[in-house]
């Protein structure tokens, strides 16, 4: 069963440098990324092998939102091989999100 990755300062750069990654910025007070949250679980088993599907708790991961850019959440960054190649900005469809995912694998 597929698990998205959670990550932080530590293991960000490691975990996006290869392949296609969709990384989540999110909060627990956030009721859009509340809302989003079982459609980045399902897609953590559904690209299982196939893409990175990662989540990160800006409240706690402050300096990652920064230098990325996130001003407003939920914000889904799209990266391919360690760059960020697209970017949603709040709530989305599961199929937008498979979409983007398929146009980078």
């Amino acid at each position: 069963m597929g698990k998205y990755v959670e990550l932080t300062n530590t293991n960000f750069e490691e975990t996006t440098k290869e392949g296609v990654s969709l990384v989540d910025f999110w909060a627990p007070w956030c009721g859009p990324c509340r809302m989003i949250a079982p459609v980045i679980e399902e897609l953590a088993e559904e690209f299982e092998g196939k893409a990175n599907i990662c989540k990160v708790n800006t409240d706690e991961e402050q300096d990652l939102a920064v230098k990325y850019g996130v001003r407003s959440i939920p914000t889904i960054l799209f990266m391919k091989d360690g760059e960020v190649v697209d970017q949603m900005v709040g709530a989305s469809s599961k199929q937008a999100f498979i979409d983007k995912i398929n146009s980078l694998l």
